[in-house]
């Protein structure tokens, strides 16, 4: 190409000024930006140059170096599947509990944290570890992660809410996609198969599970009120929270609410939460070390007293579960005369079990089609000899039968007039 008298004559073939005028425009544009960028000091690592190179389409970029900045930078394969990340925690005597309920819930899109704390003996959690490595499933997809410097849980203190904050932390860093954290115990179990993931692939990724009011009734003076001190943040043995003087006044600050300390909640709230770009979840991390049972509380009071996510609050903990009359601290344990009203629920998880109970047989018999001790729930994904020993095609999704109670659940939370009017009163 030549100026002759003010104007641009091509040398090109007549053929080919066409297919070359856009690279050649685009190349000589992006070489005056950087150029000019690189001596105004605008672009001061070789990661921005290639951020700005990556706007080139391929052909444009040269031939080898295209290829892996390309392969580097495309989005992974579109999925509506929804990947879960769970937390099951135990403690003394729980880990063959634990285990159970890990296999009722495996589905190898998913990811797991399994935590045996420290009241457990070393030998549990050692057989946990081993357990987990030595599974042939597991270690092929490398989805199940055990917290091995375990911490010191008590039920009544902050140290189980730290422990589910140490555990979604966890999570952020072992994947970068996933849409839900749920937190369960080693005595809950799941009343449907992979009917979860069916269900939620439906609904928005930003909705949060959890059960939460403002109307704190006996709890203002009994638990907001007094402070306490939970031994589990600093001994290595537990012991039983012991209580200060004087009494604290309720907060103004923030309104506070409590509910079930069982949940799903979007990744943008766990997000929120464990990196706290906006101060309250640090401030009220700090407020609940002195609060009894604040896991039942802390995630409420965050949620509800922030507008970017508590228009997305399902008042529901995903659960069902039995209370004694008059309360006491923990639900009552399930059996088979409870199957009938577990089911009616329409609640993907129920607690509190036995270990070995009946009832967990015929579960696994009738609504989740497992097999055994150490049984995998079968799935759309199972393949192998013997069946679920390898993994074919892990979004392929069978619904079963509990995806309808789900959608009949789903309906009513949050395809309804009552979605809105149940958020964070």
């Amino acid at each position: 190409m030549e100026f002759k008298k003010g104007r641009v004559v091509s040398l090109l073939p007549s053929g080919m000024e066409k297919k070359w005028a856009l690279p050649l425009f685009l190349i000589s544009f992006f070489a005056v930006f950087l150029v000019t960028s690189l001596n105004m000091g605008l672009l001061s690592s070789v990661s921005t140059i290639d951020s700005v190179l990556s706007f080139l389409p391929s052909k444009f970029s040269g031939d080898r170096s295209a290829i892996v900045l390309e392969s580097k930078l495309s989005p992974a394969p579109a999925t509506n599947v929804p990947r879960l990340a769970y937390l099951i925690s135990g403690s003394k005597g729980n880990l063959n509990q634990l285990w159970r309920t890990l296999h009722a819930l495996y589905h190898p899109h998913n990811l797991y944290v399994v935590h045996l704390d420290l009241e457990s003996s070393v030998a549990e959690r050692r057989e946990l570890v081993a357990r987990v490595a030595n599974h042939s499933l597991f270690a092929k997809v490398e989805n199940v992660h055990v917290i091995k410097k375990a911490n010191m849980v008590t039920y009544r203190g902050p140290t189980m809410m730290a422990t589910t904050l140490h555990a979604c932390a966890i999570l952020l860093k072992k994947k970068k996609h996933w849409d839900w954290f749920i937190n369960l115990s080693a005595s809950d179990y799941p009343l449907v198969t992979h009917d979860l993931l069916f269900t939620f692939s439906k609904l928005p990724r930003n909705l949060n599970f959890i059960e939460h009011t403002s109307r704190l009734g006996w709890k203002e003076d009994q638990r907001a009120k007094p402070l306490i001190v939970d031994p589990g943040l600093y001994m290595k043995s537990k012991s039983n929270v012991f209580w200060l003087s004087p009494r604290r006044e309720s907060p103004n600050a923030f309104k506070l609410f409590t509910g079930s300390a069982w949940m799903a909640l979007s990744r943008d709230f766990v997000e929120f939460c464990i990196y706290g770009w906006d101060n309250l979840p640090r401030t009220l991390l700090m407020y609940y070390t002195n609060f009894i049972s604040s896991s039942e509380s802390y995630f409420q009071t965050v949620i509800c007293n922030v507008p970017e996510f508590n228009n997305t609050v399902i008042n529901h903990d995903l659960h069902y579960i039995s209370w004694d009359y008059p309360p006491q601290q923990h639900p009552h344990i399930l059996g088979l005369p409870d199957l009938e009203r577990m089911i009616s629920s329409k609640a993907p998880f129920a607690r509190k079990f036995k270990m070995n109970d009946s009832v967990l047989h015929k579960i696994d018999e009738e609504f989740l089609g497992r097999r055994g001790e150490e049984g995998i729930v079968p799935g759309g994904w199972c393949s192998g000899e013997p069946r679920c020993s390898d993994i074919g095609d892990e979004m392929r999704l069978e619904p079963g039968p509990g995806s309808q109670r789900l959608t009949q659940l789903m309906d009513r939370l949050v395809r309804s007039n009552n979605f809105k009017m149940n958020q964070c009163r």
